[in-house]
């Protein structure tokens, strides 16, 4: 099925501008276009396995172009040590995005999404103060991110332990270009359809979002951005509430 036989004209208005949101965040703190972008795409139309590949083609494209110069901010030993731990829950997630029925999947995005969005909102900082910690954080997160792609504050809990503000960014992009890659590799074997023409059609939107998160970024690093992030946080909590009643409504009626 094409993608223009996917949605209503509205809804396309509607998720154009979600992806620009989704550009911007990504860029601006350097994580978080699906965890923030993908609840609200569900409320759209609860479809996972049709934005995930967006999600994922976007990423790629914008994470290559960041990356293209500023790659003296990668920090390549914290790479290869997580990506050592969180290879195999990130396959393990893999398999279970194609086996969990779609309700478990878009429960779970919502669910997890509220739960970040308290920690945001009440300034709570998921760390630890040990490696056995850290390894746990980073195998759920691996599995998480295999499952739905919303696993990257889990990650960057830890990597940010190790690792400047300054290349935090940079590092975590390696992580997510290495993680989606995966992703869609899968999306390959197990014939989901790329939806390239949609990801192109949205691609302008996502390089405003883009270009505007770039400006935010540089702003972020220099001030404290408690306050962004309560509100990210506040708007999470609202979403994920709202989602996960209308889809329990939805499945009662």
């Amino acid at each position: 099925m094409g993608f223009l036989d996917l949605f209503t004209t509205p809804q396309f208005i509607t998720i154009g501008l979600i992806f620009i949101w989704t550009g911007f965040v990504r860029t601006g703190i350097g994580f978080g276009g699906a965890a923030l972008g993908l609840p609200l795409l569900l409320l759209v139309d609860d479809k996972p396995l049709v934005y995930l590949p967006i999600i994922g083609t976007h990423l790629l494209f914008f994470t290559f172009l960041t990356l293209s110069s500023r790659r003296h901010n990668i920090n390549w030993s914290v790479v290869i040590k997580v990506m050592a731990i969180i290879i195999i829950p990130k396959i393990a997630g893999l398999v279970g995005l194609f086996n969990f029925p779609t309700q478990w999947l878009v429960i779970a995005v919502f669910c997890i999404t509220l739960f970040y969005g308290f920690t945001w909102l009440t300034n709570y900082q998921i760390k630890s103060q040990s490696k056995a910690v850290d390894f746990f954080l980073l195998v759920l997160g691996g599995y998480v991110s295999g499952t739905s792609l919303i696993g990257a504050p889990l990650i960057v809990a830890v990597v940010s332990k190790y690792v400047s503000r300054i290349q935090l960014r940079e590092t975590l992009f390696v992580l997510w270009i290495v993680l989606v890659s995966l992703k869609m590799s899968a999306f390959i074997i197990y014939d989901v359809e790329l939806q390239w023409q949609f990801s192109l059609a949205l691609l302008p939107l996502v390089a405003i979002g883009h270009f505007a998160g770039l400006k935010a970024h540089d702003y972020l690093v220099k001030t404290d951005s408690t306050t962004f992030h309560r509100f990210l946080g506040a708007a999470l909590i609202v979403v994920s509430i709202g989602g996960l009643f209308k889809y329990i409504m939805a499945v009662n009626l």
